[in-house]
């Protein structure tokens, strides 16, 4: 018997975060594990009167090219990944991890070079996003990987991502609509700031937001959602800050990151694990050592860490910051071949202030504000 809670999902999947309408080009891109994520997904689809295609992704290719490639073939850019790019009007992505430490021992070096090799990919999508002319949205499915890194049972984390993704609700879509509603309030308030500054143990951290653009992720680029988010003046921040949570990137987790800054550039950078790691990554290119992301969790259904960026990164009471990429959409102009989320969790202590008004407060927005 199917879990009804799929076929809400592919609900939320298809007629919500891509809103897909008749004659529109999908490509649904998958690991071999979230096949029954991939038919629910494309039966809601073919409904809905899309052109679908789907590809299964084999599992360990990365690691293999990785350890096994030369420079010339690290550098190397499928061309159907860039006519996938062109050609598709709707991209929909599922991960089913079975390994989340897959590329740890995979040399740092050669993950740069792979980072940078992706680069032409990386314009062509997100400039046909920014043209509106590509929608898409990322998904990770519930694997024996995925729980026994958030120290879950399989059931357990099933349950945890449904009820992330609002799946759990007779109508999850209508229950998105109104996230939507609440976080765009909240978006437009950012967006009249210029100065956002936070306070946490070992953290005093001021960034520029003049002219930037909150974005509010609804649960249409990430399933599930719940963030606010813009890139930060590039040259803007100031300070230092402690990140709570291990910091995780290409299967290495980096614990007890710690960064000072100073005219927008990391100037001094520690860690209690991988110290050696986070400096190689912060070296991969000029704008590896700036900001290209500041955001707020705004998702209090999620409340614990999993040792999954796009679970915990929403976490409610929680900001986030990216070393590296910037966002066009929210004004951003940082280049870089990384994008790396490190968060800071404000619940026990910390204070959130814009243009020197406290609006968070151990992780609780004051009273009054648009979020409430």
């Amino acid at each position: 018997m199917t879990d009804p809670r799929l076929e809400r999902l592919a609900r939320v999947l298809v007629d919500y975060s891509l809103a897909v309408k008749p004659g529109d080009r999908l490509m649904i891109t998958a690991p071999p594990g979230a096949a029954e994520y991939v038919r629910a997904a494309c039966r809601r689809a073919l409904r809905r009167g899309a052109l679908v295609s789907a590809a299964l992704e084999t599992p360990g290719l990365t690691e293999m090219l990785l350890k096994e490639g030369s420079a010339r073939q690290l550098e190397f850019l499928p061309p159907e990944s860039l006519c996938r790019a062109r050609q598709y009007n709707a991209h929909l992505m599922f991960r089913a991890p079975e390994n989340t430490r897959e590329l740890s021992g995979c040399d740092p070096d050669k993950q740069k070079v792979l980072s940078r090799s992706r680069r032409p990919w990386v314009r062509l999508f997100y400039g046909r996003e920014k043209q509106g002319r590509l929608r898409w949205c990322l998904t990770y499915t519930p694997t024996q990987a995925l729980a026994m890194e958030a120290e879950m049972s399989l059931a357990e984390f099933e349950d945890f991502y449904f009820r992330a993704c609002l799946c759990h609700r007779p109508d999850p879509v209508a229950a998105w609509r109104a996230v939507a509603r609440r976080q765009e309030r909240l978006a437009r308030f950012l967006s009249r700031k210029r100065e956002i500054r936070i306070l946490a143990p070992d953290t005093d951290l001021t960034i520029g937001v003049a002219g930037r653009k909150f974005i509010n992720c609804r649960g249409d680029r990430n399933m599930p959602d719940g963030e606010v988010f813009t890139s930060p003046l590039e040259g803007s921040a100031e300070g230092r800050v402690r990140f709570t949570f291990p910091a995780i990137y290409s299967g290495r987790v980096v614990e007890d990151v710690r960064l000072v800054f100073k005219a927008g550039k990391v100037v001094e950078a520690s860690a209690a694990k991988n110290q050696g790691f986070l400096r190689q990554m912060l070296d991969t290119d000029p704008g590896a050592r700036r900001l290209g992301e500041f955001a707020v969790g705004v998702n209090y259904g999620i409340k614990r860490f999993t040792k999954s960026i796009l679970f915990d990164e929403k976490i409610g009471g929680t900001v986030h910051l990216a070393l590296g990429l910037a966002f066009p959409a929210a004004g951003g102009r940082n280049q870089s071949a990384i994008h790396w989320d490190l968060i800071c969790d404000l619940r026990r202590g910390g204070r959130l202030l814009a243009d020197g008004q406290v609006i968070q407060e151990n992780g609780r927005f004051r009273k009054g504000l648009p979020h409430k």
